[in-house]
């Protein structure tokens, strides 16, 4: 089921749009990976995103905000995830390409949102209460699947979102999760993109 954020019409009208928060805050994307993968991703799903929605009503976000809450500064109330999908919404809000995903003025929470770890993993799983990356995804945002990749370990854990809390689900036979919505399965893939040759080893750097 796809989540709802509300706001009383009175209270929309006062709220800022994508045209007026911040669209970045200034951080460097962590390494050289993480682009050419969310293009990948993306390249992969479009097909697929083409056939499910041939009117174009949706769109993707690479490392773009999805604010959540008004915040001073107000990109401390926003979470970027590194590649998101969101169905049934204009791909452009007036014309105009999208600076951030804002929830309060889309409705629409993503379908799946997946963070590529460059660190140790802790934060793509903090459960803190208001400041956790993964009890906003839990609790706020609300994405029915949420996908963490260990790019080191060649790992990937996808949890569900079942009556409000997120479980995590196991592979199946062939080691992907499949993603019922979409009609694919998500899973590391090994080879050459972007004039990149990936390892052979699963220790090394795979593609999800």
């Amino acid at each position: 089921m796809t989540s709802i954020f509300t706001a009383s019409p009175n209270l929309e009208s006062s709220l800022p749009d994508h045209t007026q928060l911040p669209e970045s805050d200034g951080t460097f994307v962590k390494n050289f990976q993480e682009h050419p993968q969310s293009i990948l991703l993306t390249d992969s799903i479009t097909p697929v995103l083409q056939q499910l929605h041939p009117d174009g009503q949706y769109c993707i976000g690479q490392d773009c905000g999805i604010y959540w809450r008004l915040t001073d500064p107000p990109e401390r109330g926003a979470e970027a995830p590194d590649w998101f999908y969101v169905p049934n919404v204009p791909p452009t809000l007036d014309g105009q390409v999208r600076r951030s995903y804002v929830l309060w003025q889309e409705y629409i929470a993503p379908s799946i949102v997946l963070e590529f770890v460059s660190g140790d993993g802790s934060q793509e799983r903090d459960t803190t209460r208001i400041t956790g990356k993964f009890w906003i995804y839990e609790q706020v945002i609300r994405p029915p699947f949420y996908g963490i990749y260990e790019v080191r370990q060649a790992r990937v854990e996808v949890y569900q979102l079942l009556a409000g809390k997120y479980y995590l689900l196991p592979a199946n036979e062939r080691g992907r999760f499949p993603i019922p919505p979409l009609g694919v399965e998500l899973g590391i893939w090994q080879g050459r993109y972007q004039n990149l040759e990936l390892p052979k080893t699963v220790r090394e750097s795979p593609w999800l």
